[in-house]
């Protein structure tokens, strides 16, 4: 216990540290309309004012860029883990011509600056008649998002004992078999940090989704963001009001996964014990 004491007074640290400028936030999103932020930070709310919330909701069509956003980032999300389990699998354990060479090129492509493919990603998506449209947008998160979630995936899915998955072989099973019964329920905390992680990096990206939806309605939640702060100026109460509604998907997605995420963990640990 006295061993292990200099990490919990850490892990302490870090969470005060991570949940002070939250409470802070909380505290004056429920303030009646604030044009200046309170000094000395406040940490709890003085009352209970839930009305800033539905007022954040109704305002600017907001909540109907809060639901586009949760379909275009549930979509993403879901086809970037399956096509990044599947190649991460291909490139962990099959063999085929220019494995090495397809996977060197996938890791070039994490080089590549964001905003130094704009421009390209705008000009196949136009060619491809997908401008203005949640296909189009789609398509561009799941081919950036791709990559990195393979790369990494693939170094868990090497990290996996071999032994489970000859005596699925000898058995008779195929790759298909060793990869849905052995690696996906093996690989669940890692799987379940990519989902989190590719769900946040869609949910929060802004410049491809200015760049490439045009009709208001079809925009989503961090342009609405923006046009909600540029319309209530300083109405600090409102303002943190939205980006507390901006962030509860986020909360709510890592709380599902929470206990996955620890399973995983002691399967993982039991395992290579």
């Amino acid at each position: 216990m006295k061993k292990k004491l200099p990490v919990y007074l850490m892990l302490v640290v870090f969470a005060v540290t991570a949940l002070i400028p939250f409470l802070s936030m909380l505290a004056t999103a429920m303030m009646p309309h604030s044009y200046t932020m309170p000094y000395p930070p406040l940490l709890f709310p003085k009352q209970i004012y839930l009305n800033n919330f539905m007022e954040a909701w109704n305002s600017n069509h907001f909540g109907n860029y809060f639901f586009n956003s949760i379909f275009i980032s549930i979509l993403s999300t879901v086809v970037i883990i399956l096509v990044s389990c599947m190649s991460a699998y291909g490139f962990a354990r099959m063999q085929f011509p220019g494995k090495n060479v397809v996977f060197y090129m996938l890791l070039f492509s994490m080089m590549v600056p964001t905003l130094t493919n704009l421009v390209s990603q705008f000009l196949l998506i136009k060619n491809l008649h997908l401008v203005d449209s949640y296909g189009g947008l789609i398509l561009v998160y799941v081919g950036t998002g791709i990559a990195s979630n393979t790369f990494f995936l693939r170094s868990f899915f090497l990290g996996l004992p071999r032994e489970l998955e000859e005596a699925v072989i000898i058995d008779g099973g195929g790759h298909w078999t060793v990869f849905s019964k052995i690696v996906l329920p093996l690989s669940a905390p890692a799987i379940g940090t990519f989902t989190i992680m590719a769900f946040s990096n869609v949910w929060d990206e802004f410049l491809l989704a200015l760049t490439l939806i045009k009709t208001p309605e079809k925009r989503t939640l961090p342009i609405a963001l923006k046009l909600f702060q540029g319309q209530h100026l300083n109405d600090w109460s409102l303002i943190f009001a939205a980006s507390l509604i901006a962030v509860l998907p986020i909360l709510l997605l890592y709380i599902l996964l929470q206990k996955k995420l620890i399973r995983g963990g002691i399967m993982e640990g039991t395992l290579k014990g």
